[in-house]
């Protein structure tokens, strides 16, 4: 029982891949599980950012044996009592209202801050954790341009803390089966491939100024982003689709098929970059492209593209967002949790269908089963020193490939890439969006 545990609390993707198939440590109760971990064993973290997706967080967090929210920081204050409620009824302790995370951060017993708040405060606030001494597990993107996203590389590397960013396909185990397959030459040498995701989003509309909610702490919310009105269309989601917050579907949803397809093809930075798109579909407040085709060249004779279409939602292979490898025996594409590889006639030579089943811990679907591997992999990080599947070096490269698309579509130009290290090479045009203004007395430094 007690080899079982230590097993589970180390695995890698290939442990979870068996755990998945059989539930974790058959015939345990979450009760009995969780005394085995013992309460001086738990992760104790802190939550930023609680709103849909970090409410999501919260919950699952809460749903680990060897973990136990203790605070929950929001600016909202109908989404801090609402998350406070949902993790209270799960692990029947009631994790601390601490409506700014800056405050949480000075409670000695937390170990780690999860961030789920808007991308223009990832990066910053990933660094104050850091300078805390915490831990932390970072939603993507890794930051909201280029600099911040080194400047949090090398915190991570000057305060020696944990940093997972939550590029979970990385800890799925159909997709980390896939991604071998594919380094062990299932269709030969890759040397193209695309990623994308699509949507019929509708339009925000013009927003109207109008007062700050009393709900909202909106000060606290833009923080480090230079200061502009309230408008009534901008929070919680729209904030996405705004340049000074938001970094658009690129990094809204392109992280993680661009993360896949740089790690299957096994490549880092590229040697060029274009982008095309635009705002399409409507005339309203959105700045960033609803529409936009990313292309990544890479110096081995690779390249690949990323497809968005945020108000389209007409699937690519079957599925609306997904990956696509092409090689010279064959292609081989990830579907969620599944993969099919074909050869150069299209015919199907293997099939592997997302087989995770709900667990033993009170997880109530297969999705949060997935999500748990990788939440389970940061922890072994943090206790054991286990290798993450997907560190904060490898989450700001994928970030960065994005974002370099994003740039090249916002400057107009062809982006000519140093690959040693990303940076762009002789295009003052461009280098303006490698970095950005921040709010006086805002901006992040290490």
């Amino acid at each position: 029982m007690e080899k079982s545990r230590r097993t589970f609390l180390k695995n890698t993707i290939k442990g979870s891949a068996a755990i998945a198939i059989g539930g974790i440590l058959p015939g345990f109760s979450a009760k009995s599980y969780a005394n085995i971990i013992g309460a001086n064993e738990r992760i104790k973290v802190g939550m930023m950012g609680v709103n849909a997706r970090g409410l999501a967080l919260a919950g699952n967090y809460a749903k680990q044996p060897n973990c136990e929210v203790v605070s929950v920081s929001d600016v909202d204050t109908r989404a801090a009592a609402k998350c406070i409620t949902k993790v209270t009824e799960i692990q029947k302790t009631q994790p601390k209202n601490i409506p700014d995370f800056r405050k949480a951060l000075e409670n000695k017993d937390m170990d780690a801050l999860v961030i789920a708040a808007p991308d223009h405060w990832h990066a910053p606030a990933a660094i104050l954790a850091a300078k805390a001494g915490k831990h932390v597990y970072l939603e993507k993107p890794a930051s909201h341009n280029p600099a911040e996203g080194e400047l949090l590389v090398a915190a991570q590397k000057k305060y020696g803390v944990t940093i997972q960013m939550g590029n979970q396909r990385r800890s799925w185990p159909n997709v980390a089966a896939a991604i071998d397959e594919l380094k062990s030459g299932a269709i030969g040498r890759a040397y193209f491939g695309k990623g994308w995701y699509t949507n019929n989003r509708e339009s925000i509309g013009i927003g109207k100024e109008t007062a700050v909610p009393e709900w909202l702490n909106y000060d606290l919310w833009q923080g480090p982003a230079p200061r502009m009105p309230y408008k009534d269309n901008l929070i919680h989601y729209n904030w996405h689709w705004f340049w000074n917050w938001g970094t658009g579907e690129a990094l809204n949803n392109g992280t993680h098929m661009i993360d896949l397809l740089r790690w299957g093809m096994g490549v880092d930075y590229p040697v060029r970059v274009s982008s095309s798109g635009g705002r399409y579909r409507y005339q309203d407040d959105w700045q960033t492209p609803d529409t936009q085709v990313i292309t990544l060249e890479f110096d081995n004779n690779t390249s690949m593209i990323w497809e968005g279409r945020s108000c389209n939602g007409k699937p690519v292979e079957g599925a609306s967002v997904g990956v696509v490898f092409y090689g010279e025996k064959g292609s081989l594409t990830i579907d969620g949790n599944a993969y099919t590889i074909y050869d150069l006639k299209n015919k199907v030579v293997k099939e592997v269908k997302n087989n995770v089943k709900i667990d033993a811990r009170n997880l109530t679907n297969p999705a949060e089963t997935l999500d748990s591997f990788h939440f389970q992999n940061f922890f072994a990080g943090i206790r054991q020193g286990t290798p993450l599947n997907a560190d904060i070096l490898s989450g700001h490269k994928s970030t960065l490939l994005c974002q370099l698309g994003n740039i090249a579509l916002r400057s107009g130009n062809t982006l000519h890439i140093d690959p040693a290290n990303g940076h762009i090479r002789n295009d003052a045009a461009a280098e303006r969006f490698w970095k950005r203004e921040y709010q006086p007395g805002w901006a992040p430094s290490i």
